[in-house]
């Protein structure tokens, strides 16, 4: 059954307007110690999260199975490489050495895709969308309660490089030409969920600042429950792209 849309000269609906940190640029938020320490290890997570995602993806390139695609990944490459330079620059432009800042996150990282190295080209195609969207729409969740400033170079860098649409036609055409590769392709994209999210709690887990800033302590931070909400929002964009890959979450 329908209803008349009696909406249509409504006015739209203002969007929220932004308040504490938030509503603050750089120079403000920054004077608060803690949430100057919180944003320090945000851009240094994923000043290592690009350098290595550049790394993975200029090995992957060696799997490619034509020029074309070895070609594609490489530009992918040179993209997350750009996003390293921006958040070291910027990590360097607020005083802080950028080394030191993406130290505390290499073993993290590194053990991530120690434990998740994909054995053929679907498999890295694979990771590259389903892994990485994962740490981006965590990081998207907390750029929402950062200062202008940094919230504005944060959405920056987790723009798309052309992994989404190039890895949906690439799986969707293997498992349109042999369709048992979905069921493979299913089970290591739900491993790699997996291993995302508990990766992803680990670095918040050991670094106090970081943690504070999610939980509520700092500013506009998330509370417990909201926490919990981020993770199901992280969990059903999951669900979502694995539909797009045509795999079964």
């Amino acid at each position: 059954m329908t209803t008349p849309d009696n909406t249509s000269d409504a006015p739209a609906e203002a969007a929220p307007q932004a308040t504490g940190v938030a509503a603050q640029d750089w120079a403000q938020a920054s004077a608060e110690p803690q949430y100057r320490a919180a944003v320090v290890d945000l851009l240094g997570a994923l000043a290592y999260g690009e350098l290595a995602a550049f790394e993975r993806l200029a090995e992957d390139a060696k799997l490619a199975p034509t020029l074309a695609d070895k070609a594609e990944l490489a530009k992918m490459a040179s993209a997350e490489f750009h996003h390293f330079e921006q958040l070291r620059d910027r990590l360097a432009e607020i005083g802080e050495e950028p080394t030191s800042a993406m130290q505390p996150f290499v073993a993290a990282l590194d053990g991530f895709h120690k434990q998740t190295a994909p054995s053929d080209w679907l498999e890295g195609l694979v990771k590259a969308y389903v892994g990485d969207s994962i740490a981006s729409d965590f990081y998207r969740e907390v750029a929402a309660r950062l200062d202008a400033d940094t919230r504005a170079l944060v959405l920056g860098v987790l723009d798309d490089t052309g992994h989404a649409s190039f890895a949906i036609e690439k799986v969707r055409a293997a498992i349109d030409a042999e369709p048992r590769v979905g069921g493979r392709l299913a089970l290591w994209a739900r491993r790699l969920m997996g291993e995302a999210l508990s990766q992803s709690q680990r670095v918040v887990a050991d670094r106090d600042a970081l943690s504070t800033m999610l939980v509520g302590g700092v500013a506009d931070g998330f509370d417990l429950a909201e926490v919990g909400r981020m993770f199901s929002r992280i969990t059903e964009a999951h669900t979502k792209r694995m539909a797009a890959l045509g795999l079964a979450a």
